[in-house]
């Protein structure tokens, strides 16, 4: 039992792990190389990870998906996707205007030799093997790659599930001290005072017995003298 408690909670740490990771907005500071549109199947597997069409477009198995070519200070690529998460659809970011950042992030490319340092705001994952990119959210030029930039959105809702964890932990609480407590002390004392009549009646069936040997042993006869 207590591995199965100890699996249940890995498990779960884990999935509230990966649920924030994915859907939180993270940055990076990049330089733009290109920019590409191709067409893509979303009836696979990994339909799950792309958002939707361009909002306003009727949704299909394939489209055309919007690419955002890019690479780190130390030389190492990244690709995004730009993809409108529309007004109702999950992760809630309200992004209707990917046609515009793709003509941004094409305004954006730079060469190595005279780059432009661009902070992508972005949430996803990038899997060659699931082929799934990082969905971009906008960009921000910076003075370089190496400038610091504070997660604030981040911070904020991860301080508020970490309130609401609390605010549930003590209603459960106060939920078990006021209901489930006084019915295990309930259910103990029954307990209790069961086990106390049936030793009494253990008891008193061994006074029986006694007796009854007693009994049998008086009329067994008695050595002759």
């Amino acid at each position: 039992m207590r591995y199965v408690k100890i699996t249940f909670w890995v498990l779960l740490v884990t999935t509230i792990f990966a649920f924030f990771h994915y859907n939180l907005p993270q940055r990076d500071i990049v330089r733009i190389t290109g920019t590409e549109i191709i067409r893509a199947d979303f009836s696979g597997s990994n339909s799950f990870f792309y958002a939707e069409p361009d909002s306003g477009a009727q949704a299909a198995t394939n489209r055309d998906l919007r690419l955002v070519n890019a690479a780190y200070d130390g030389g190492k690529i990244i690709v995004y996707r730009n993809e409108d998460t529309g007004i109702f659809n999950w992760p809630p970011y309200f992004k209707i205007n990917s046609s515009n950042l793709q003509a941004e992030a094409a305004d954006l490319i730079s060469l190595r030799d005279d780059p432009i340092w661009v902070a992508v705001t972005h949430y996803g994952w990038r899997s060659e093997f699931l082929s799934i990119y990082p969905n971009v959210i906008k960009f921000k030029v910076v003075d370089g790659p190496d400038v610091r930039l504070i997660p604030w959105m981040s911070i904020v809702i991860l301080l508020a599930f970490a309130g609401l964890i609390f605010w549930l932990w003590r209603v459960w609480v106060q939920f078990r001290e006021r209901k489930i407590d006084p019915l295990l002390d309930d259910a103990t004392e029954a307990f209790e005072a069961a086990d106390q009549r049936a030793d009494a009646v253990k008891d008193r069936a061994r006074g029986v017995w006694g007796r009854f040997k007693a009994w049998l042993e008086s009329w067994r006869a008695k050595p002759r003298k």
